[in-house]
């Protein structure tokens, strides 16, 4: 990599980000480890690793590991107001990866960095991506369908064709790549092996193409990992909701009414927060069981249109948009705090509320905004309706982002180390449970936990027979995994009796 083959904000934040590093470093014994596993071996050497995903403090431990397993890696931020200006000075400084992010860009900016990710020089592109949100995909995906129409009928995209800022500001790069190099982006997805995505809308976007068979290379959906979404999307939330919130606005949430829309894994952790800080927390629910859930949690499930007057904080986490409209943000209380925690920005009708007659905006400070309507009430609006919990604070913890963080270096493995079998297929895949429950135990061992092994007794009384869950690491570490179906974990011992043994109510047998 070129010594400054970088563009960040201050370079001169690379000690403070190093010290931060070093510190996070402890917090992610998941990755930590896999650099101890994977790293004499370089299972990683020759890849090429383009990734898209908030470039932050844990990010830069992620990059450092990619790099550690042999990989040579380029970054940038998937969103505009997430990134941590020490952690990407420490990166581009200590030469580990090629960074382009910094805090507060602007759309066009945005995509120029995304694209300066995916240029390896010399025509090479990524052999693999990850993702967070899948815009680093979109880019290569959208590009090699333009390339094609633009071979065709000399059209090119038009960004006032489609609906939000984010794409007119992609389509306004693709208008500009495209006539210079018709082939730029057909290229680039040529060299690509698979993509391992990130969040919840990200593989939306993935199955979505793949039931069209538009998807060009395969992917692993990282998401629907135990271990990422019931951990990072739960308790992660549950950290970092709070923290944005009174980082922003100092606000004192005790007795507040607080609105969370939807509740999935990331309502309920943002529910969770809310009710712990003593909030009195109202959900809004599209789906029965998820409302159901909320009803046996103590939560009150309504309708947002019968509530808009006496809430104090609405926050969006449903992954959908149009979830709050201008016309809601102009019921509200005066000074009523907006903000959203789902991925995109348009859960929150930013567009709507810029656009409405008379309506002043007062910036109070970085990514807090005081919007005035006509009649002289106002909202806060936090990060202007993107993550706030990234953009007005430093986003989830390091040791539960470990857990995710390691089932991307996992995928990522799994991509390389089959690139050239025909394992994966131009298809959606998710990570072996094995791998999973594998990520889950390397961070109990951090937390001092020690797992309960059955007695004879009790491995007599429920019908299956005794063995230590060493033999399980071991043979896992060794890599000795054959196959694995749900429930079972089946793994090859020279030993042809059947051992079996029960863990976390999951029954496990070995031949």
């Amino acid at each position: 990599m070129d010594a400054e083959d970088y563009k960040v904000q201050d370079i001169s934040l690379a000690e403070w980000g190093r010290k931060e590093i070093d510190i996070a470093e402890v917090e992610m014994p998941g990755l930590m480890a896999s650099r101890e596993e994977y790293g004499p071996q370089q299972t990683l050497g020759g890849a090429r690793i383009s990734g898209s995903l908030h470039m932050t403090i844990q990010t830069a431990v992620l990059i450092e590991t990619l790099q550690a397993l042999g990989a040579k890696v380029r970054w940038c931020s998937c969103n505009i107001f997430s990134t941590q200006d020490q952690a990407a000075a420490a990166i581009a400084k200590a030469g580990t990866a090629a960074v382009f992010a910094w805090k507060g860009m602007n759309l066009d900016e945005y995509w120029e960095c995304t694209l300066k990710a995916l240029d390896w020089g010399n025509g090479l592109g990524p052999t693999l991506i990850v993702d967070d949100g899948g815009d680093m995909t979109m880019m290569l995906l959208e590009g090699s369908k333009w390339e094609k129409i633009w071979e065709e009928e000399q059209r090119l995209p038009d960004p006032s064709r489609v609906e939000t800022e984010d794409e007119q500001a992609l389509f306004r790069i693709l208008q500009l790549e495209i006539p210079k190099n018709p082939n730029k982006f057909r290229n680039y997805v040529s060299q690509v092996k698979g993509v391992s995505e990130e969040t919840t809308t990200g593989v939306l976007r993935l199955n979505q193409l793949a039931a069209k068979n538009q998807l060009l290379f395969p992917a692993i959906n990282v998401n629907d990992s135990v271990t990422k979404s019931k951990f990072d999307n739960v308790y992660g939330c549950r950290h970092s909701l709070p923290d944005g919130i009174f980082r922003a606005t100092d606000v004192m949430l005790a007795g507040k009414k607080v609105l969370i829309a939807g509740f999935g894994d990331v309502g309920k952790g943002c529910a969770q927060a809310m009710k712990g800080c003593g909030s009195r927390v109202y959900i809004t629910e599209v789906d029965p069981i998820c409302a159901l859930q909320a009803l046996m949690e103590g939560f009150e499930v309504v309708r947002i249109e019968k509530y808009i007057k006496d809430i104090d904080v609405f926050i969006t986490a449903t992954g959908n948009k149009g979830i709050i409209l201008a016309q809601h943000m102009a019921q509200m209380k005066h000074n009523a705090i907006v903000g959203n925690i789902g991925h995109f920005d348009n859960e929150i009708d930013m567009k709507g509320l810029k656009d409405w007659p008379g309506i002043q905006r007062l910036n109070i400070k970085p990514q807090v905004d005081k919007w005035t309507f006509p009649d002289g009430h106002s909202i806060i609006m936090l990060a202007e309706g993107r993550l706030l919990n990234l953009g007005c604070a430093t986003g989830h913890p390091s040791f539960v982002m470990s857990t995710s963080f390691t089932n991307q270096t996992l995928a990522q493995i799994e991509l390389w180390v089959n690139k050239d079998n025909g394992k994966y297929e131009n298809k959606v895949y998710k990570l072996p449970k094995e791998l999973d429950e594998k990520v889950a135990r390397l961070h109990l061992k951090a937390l001092g936990a020690e797992l309960t092994v059955l007695s004879n007794d009790q491995a007599e009384y429920i019908g299956v027979n005794n063995t230590n869950i060493d033999i399980v690491h071991k043979k896992i570490q060794e890599n000795m995994l054959l196959y694995s179906s749900d429930p079972f974990l089946i793994l090859s011992f020279s030993n042809p009796n059947y051992y079996k043994i029960q863990l976390d109510y999951h029954q496990y047998s070995f031949d």
